[in-house]
């Protein structure tokens, strides 16, 4: 690495560290020629994630995005933000895991509904309705009758 005060290529690592949850290292580096001191921070390079949505618009993966439909979904009901965060991290774990670089946004849809009406039923109806965009009561209480049946299995 070089020096960015004279440009000599010769560093040596003096201290080491992982930061932001461990997901990056930070080292304190010394020239060897001149000794001056700065920090460099060195993270997996994660190759960007496109969310195609329903209009066939794209943009990029962002899972505040998904966090604040979980927040909305469960507000004044008993589910902890660690909890919420857990099902962001999972989902975009397993997003990434799949090696593809385009999904759908109804893909990703499902899978916060899948794991949101395990932690409770009352924000998985709240966030179905929003994201089915549900049209009347009737398919309303048709989603109801679905998770009545899955309760029952």
């Amino acid at each position: 690495m070089k020096c960015p005060s004279c440009q000599y290529n010769g560093t040596r690592v003096l201290d080491s560290r992982p930061v932001e949850e461990g997901r990056s290292i930070r080292r304190r580096r010394e020239c060897e020629q001149c000794h001056f001191r700065f920090t460099t921070f060195e993270k997996v390079e994660e190759m960007p994630l496109i969310v195609v949505k329903k209009e066939g618009t794209r943009e990029e993966f962002r899972r505040d995005k998904i966090l604040r439909g979980l927040i909305k979904a469960c507000e004044k009901r008993p589910v902890a933000l660690e909890q919420l965060e857990q099902i962001t991290q999972e989902i975009e774990k397993e997003l990434r895991n799949q090696g593809i670089a385009e999904v759908k946004s109804e893909t990703i849809g499902e899978m916060v509904m899948e794991r949101l009406s395990k932690v409770d039923e009352v924000a998985y109806v709240r966030f179905a309705s929003v994201y089915r965009q549900f049209k009347d009561l009737n398919v309303f209480i048709e989603e109801l009758k679905e998770l009545i049946k899955k309760e029952q299995r």
